[in-house]
């Protein structure tokens, strides 16, 4: 389903949402004070306009409030993004996404209502670790503070293995989503849905008790 996103803030950051929601088949304004950002984004987006999105007045006149979606991307700027962010919601767009540069920008992002909070770095950052820590974990989704989804590989412990035989929500209070062999992927298994080793499983649950099932389980 098309939707409409406004993308302010054209940089690293900013700019590759823009081209990946134009990829996607999505209707995209970029806007960007900076005339050389928005030349870049010409071609990756619905349609590009050089302007100071601080200002409530631009903001009306573009018809902001009218879009689905709009994702603050300002970078070094935090001054703007708050304004932004509080200047979006007052005018109605009822999903405001907003990039923190730290703990006291995003604090403030989270007062003034932003809907949805990025910090690239530290995302990044905690996704990369969780990674190296855990040899079995691919990808992560979090939930919340305390809950995720986790893609683990299956080991030669489980292999062979029906759910059943497993029991890990009883056991660890997780739930397996998902079952990935191959290129096959099968949606809410069933019990009797037998693990191999190679396959991956999406897991959700308590952040501590998928610790505890790759410890002990897997």
């Amino acid at each position: 389903m098309k939707k409409e996103f406004v993308v302010i803030g054209l940089a690293r950051f900013g700019g590759s949402v823009c081209k990946e929601l134009h990829r996607l088949g999505h209707e995209v304004l970029a806007i960007d004070i900076d005339e050389t950002k928005v030349n870049a984004i010409l071609n990756h987006s619905t349609k590009a306009v050089i302007a100071d999105a601080s200002r409530e007045d631009v903001l009306k006149s573009l018809g902001v409030g009218n879009f689905d979606y709009a994702v603050i991307a300002i970078g070094d700027n935090i001054h703007s993004s708050i304004m932004c962010t509080l200047l979006l919601k007052e005018i109605g767009v009822k999903n405001v996404w907003a990039k923190a540069q730290d703990a006291n920008h995003r604090k403030v992002l989270t007062k003034i209502g932003a809907d949805r909070i990025i910090q690239p770095e530290h995302d990044m950052g905690i996704r990369v670790a969780n990674q190296l820590q855990s040899g079995k974990l691919q990808e992560y989704i979090e939930l919340s503070e305390d809950y995720s989804i986790f893609e683990l590989d299956v080991s030669k412990k489980l292999s062979n293995k029906t759910i059943k035989d497993l029991d890990i929500r009883a056991k660890y209070g997780c739930t397996i989503l998902a079952i990935k062999h191959g290129k096959k992927v099968s949606i809410s298994p069933s019990a009797e849905d037998t693990l191999y080793e190679g396959d991956m499983i999406v897991v959700m649950g308590n952040n501590n008790d998928i610790k505890r099932f790759e410890e002990k389980g897997l």
